[in-house]
């Protein structure tokens, strides 16, 4: 199962991380607790729209930028799923992006890189 909230957590930690920002200081920018941040960076927690606004401020990140890069994720994480089919399947991603295929490998074994700059899917 794709869980939402676990690929948004990913995404606001690749954030933070690009821009060399602790926890501790992101979470005070945004004046949310730390502990909550990091729930909602492991995906543990859902984000309301206030505390992704508060968040996207803090990072200062628009967040049509980070849907969009979450879209990026959902659409490849999907792309995965159903990677076991036996036909490739072949879908655009974003214009940018150009069109990614996927074809015989497992949904467990998909690993996707950084896909707001560039996609790469990998078998491990």
């Amino acid at each position: 199962m794709i869980l939402l909230r676990r690929l948004l957590g990913d995404v606001l930690r690749r954030q933070r991380q690009r821009q060399g920002r602790t926890l501790r200081e992101v979470s005070s920018s945004a004046r949310v607790s730390l502990g909550y941040l990091s729930e909602v960076e492991r995906g543990q927690k859902e984000a309301s729209s206030e505390l992704l606004s508060a968040i996207c401020d803090a990072l200062d990140v628009r967040m049509s930028e980070l849907m969009r890069e979450v879209s990026d994720e959902l659409a490849l994480a999907e792309l995965a799923r159903s990677a076991a089919a036996t036909e490739p399947v072949t879908t655009s991603v974003r214009p940018m992006l150009g069109s990614v295929s996927v074809t015989g490998v497992p949904p467990e074994r998909v690993t996707i890189k950084a896909p707001a700059e560039a996609v790469d899917v990998v078998a491990a």
